[in-house]
């Protein structure tokens, strides 16, 4: 499902408040190989949370489709694969191992793992031996406030899991610090399983010199695409920019994915789209202070088209 030889992967990220089911549906359509769902708690999975179980929602055309989870032991991490084994839909299961938010590492989840690489083995392990998904991953950092992306990687590789995407900074680099792309060629030439690089990936240019240079078995991008979706039709078509009507459809679209799986509430969550899809085009802060102010779903749609046909 996920054919690594090819080498032109792409995947979208996992971002917190941002890669819901819309977003996902409508980068899938315009240019993503493989979507992930936001990071999900294990513990809030096994704890029957209604938001989390909306969160595994996918769209139809999202397939491969991988759910991302946060777990502190092998134990958690067993009670939520069995979860997931019930619910069609889902090709694989990545484990988080690079988020650095004080609130996860807190918890011993996320990049606290870097910290412990016998319990992140032992967590992997348990998802593999466990899960009936084709696909069991993870997700790192470069290491927690060193670098060890080959140890990393090896020990992921020993657990059995199919692949890693490694996000090209340490936990305490936080999202600031350059990315170490040396250090993701590092973690390529140390296993045998396919590498995915993540960071920064903002560019058609940025993208085919991290493939290059890394030799990766393929990239993900997060945060490159926020305001700027169509990054993955651009790299799929090799376009060093995008007509503006492709980016009006893009945003509709998104936008109507908005309306369909939340209502109206919609409209109001796509107002914090909107003022990244605006930025730095004409008249964008008299946009958004204009959709700020609009409570009808039909109104806001026609505003939308008018500002992106301009």
């Amino acid at each position: 499902m996920i054919d690594f030889s090819k080498k032109d992967i792409v995947f979208l990220a996992p971002l917190a408040g941002y890669t819901d089911l819309p977003f996902r549906s409508v980068v899938k359509k315009f240019g993503v190989d493989v979507t992930i769902s936001e990071m999900i708690s294990a513990n809030a999975l096994i704890y029957n949370s209604e938001k989390t179980y909306k969160m595994l929602e996918k769209s139809p055309n999202e397939t491969p489709y991988i759910v991302q989870i946060a777990a502190s032991n092998p134990t958690v991490a067993k009670k939520a694969v069995e979860i997931l084994n019930d619910i069609d839909g889902i090709d694989g299961i990545d484990l988080n191992c690079g988020c650095p938010a004080p609130k996860v590492v807190g918890q011993s989840c996320g990049s606290s793992l870097l910290e412990d690489l016998p319990q992140l083995l032992s967590i992997v392990e348990s998802i593999k031996k466990h899960s009936n998904k084709r696909y069991t991953s993870v997700k790192s950092r470069l290491g927690f406030n060193d670098k060890y992306p080959d140890k990393i990687a090896k020990a992921v590789e020993d657990a059995g899991a199919d692949y890693i995407t490694f996000h090209g900074r340490t936990r305490v680099g936080r999202y600031k610090s350059k990315i170490d792309y040396d250090a993701i060629k590092i973690a390529k030439e140390s296993v045998n399983i396919p590498v995915i690089a993540n960071g920064d990936i903002t560019s058609l240019e940025i993208a085919n010199h991290v493939r290059s240079y890394t030799n990766c078995d393929g990239i993900m991008i997060g945060r490159g695409a926020i305001g700027n979706p169509w990054i993955f039709y651009q790299i799929k078509n090799s376009l060093e920019s995008v007509d503006k009507s492709l980016i009006k459809e893009i945003v509709l679209e998104h936008y109507d994915a908005m309306i369909n799986f939340y209502g109206e509430k919609g409209a109001y969550i796509f107002r914090k789209h909107l003022h990244t899809y605006s930025k730095s085009m004409q008249n964008g802060s008299i946009f958004r202070d204009k959709v700020n102010r609009i409570d009808n779903i039909v109104t806001m749609r026609e505003e939308i088209e008018a500002f992106f046909s301009q």
